[in-house]
């Protein structure tokens, strides 16, 4: 396997943030899907979107718009990208497929519970968590079956080999747990998307780059071998979720398989970049992934409503493109983000990289042209905004620390690359002592989510949907 030099992180280094250089894994047929020429691009890129995704609404003061999904889907199309993808509308997710990771009684309240008759359910409003964060709306499981369908077909266009790259910007609700809602999110599809694809390579790499930890992937897997989770997000005990501290590292069977890389406020594009590449790349080279799963939440971009870092559009997109020349398989999916129209920049940029197409930092004209305002650019200038908290000796500490969990990981895990995965029942299940260290090891996040659940959120909510899009101040 071909390995990249790793630069010292340096003040006066002259390396580049931003590359163009090839990752590429050495292919093997049972590791690396086929590659075909398409009619655009060398990947076939398969694109999921439903029209009705946007339309539904949390609540006129709740952070969470979907409405960011028909913005970027608006944008996708005004450059013309997806004449470079093959297109398709998703099919909703079946209860039985959505039971394959959640209980059917919380599913059975997800789809009986409306704004009309919630008062009959307010004695189980705090065992599934829902009430501020998760409210009850209308339409509220159909939302969660779209965008849970969606990411399950993205997963089935890879396993099936009809595609190289999956996008579903829909998905990416990475907080959602077994038994209850968390953090806006109410079906996890990152873990039924997962789900899928065990069912044909025997490892999944999960990498997520949203500023929340991505807690609800990793205590779904948080005992087995077969999925590797690694999340780079803020931390500091009381940001939501709580968890993600770096020793947070998987019990049993997964023990080691869980990677988190907590950071601080305003961190910058360079140190970002710079954490983030020479992270990944010894992760797959240790775990070698069949495939990858990349939730690209947005509210790591500087100015969002909920973020509290410096990241450019460009720096995030870099991410991707990283990951995207490993060459694995790969589903893309949204997540967080709360300034809408930076989300629709972010996500239609990192469409434009998985197809290989450059386009303008003038954004064409389209319907909700007004959204962007006043500079009608693709790239506004988002970074400095926030002290950067991540001193150079910070940075370079966390590198060693973060690299020196992967030494624990004795090779690929336990199934064999000839081997046919086994079926997916049962190969989560626990005895006493794993699921007792994973209490153990969110411990912290879980009691810090209990005093949240009646605290005010402060600059969570506004006073309406304009106030949301249009205001670009960020509270310290």
């Amino acid at each position: 396997m071909s390995r990249r030099t790793v630069v010292n992180y340096e003040p006066d280094s002259t390396t580049s943030t931003f590359s163009t250089r090839s990752n590429a894994l050495p292919t093997t047929r049972n590791s690396v899907a086929s590659k075909r020429i398409g009619n655009h691009s060398n990947d076939i890129v398969a694109y999921f979107h439903d029209e009705e995704v946007g339309n539904y609404h949390y609540g006129e003061r709740h952070p969470m718009k979907p409405h960011r999904l028909t913005l970027t889907n608006h944008l996708v199309i005004s450059y013309d990208l997806d004449k470079k993808m093959e297109i398709f509308q998703p099919r909703r997710a079946t209860e039985e497929e959505i039971m394959s990771f959640h209980a059917a009684d919380y599913i059975d309240f997800l789809k009986r519970v409306t704004p009309e008759n919630m008062n009959n359910f307010s004695k189980v409003f705090s065992r599934y968590n829902v009430g501020d964060d998760c409210p009850v709306f209308d339409g509220m499981f159909d939302f969660c079956k779209i965008y849970s369908g969606a990411t399950i077909d993205a997963a089935r266009k890879l396993t099936n080999g009809s595609a190289d790259i999956s996008i579903n910007w829909s998905g990416g609700l990475h907080h959602a747990k077994r038994v209850e809602a968390s953090g806006f999110c109410y079906v996890n599809d990152i873990v039924l998307g997962i789900f899928e694809l065990l069912t044909h390579y025997p490892r999944v790499l999960y990498v997520d780059i949203d500023i929340h930890h991505g807690d609800g992937v990793q205590e779904a897997f948080y005992t087995t071998d077969r999925v590797m989770t690694v999340s780079f997000h803020k931390y500091n005990g009381d940001f939501f979720p709580g968890t993600g501290d770096i020793d947070e590292v998987g019990s049993g069977l997964g023990k080691h398989y869980s990677l988190n890389v907590p950071l601080k406020d305003g961190i910058d594009d360079e140190s970002y970049i710079y954490l983030f590449k020479s992270v990944m790349e010894a992760v797959i080279n240790s775990f070698r992934p069949s495939a990858i799963v990349l939730q690209c939440g947005a509210d790591s971009l500087g100015c969002d409503r909920l973020g509290c870092f410096n990241l450019s559009i460009k720096a995030h997109g870099e991410c991707v493109r990283f990951i995207k020349d490993f060459k694995l398989p790969l589903l893309v999916l949204g997540g967080g983000g709360y300034t809408i129209r930076n989300v629709a920049r972010c996500w239609t940029y990192e469409t434009s990289i998985l197809v290989d197409h450059e386009v303008s930092n003038d954004l064409p004209y389209n319907e909700y042209i007004d959204y962007f305002q006043p500079d009608y650019k693709l790239h506004p200038h988002l970074s400095g905004k926030v002290e950067n908290m991540n001193t150079r000796q910070y940075i370079r500490n966390l590198r060693i620390k973060v690299l020196e969990h992967l030494r624990f990981l004795d090779g690929a895990p336990s199934v064999q690359m000839q081997e046919i995965p086994p079926d997916i029942q049962g190969f989560l299940e626990m005895n006493d002592e794993e699921e007792a260290e994973i209490l153990a090891d969110s411990a912290k996040g879980k009691e810090e989510k209990e005093k949240q659940r009646g605290r005010d959120h402060g600059n969570d909510y506004y006073d309406n949907e304009q106030d949301v899009d249009m205001d670009m101040d960020i509270e310290s």
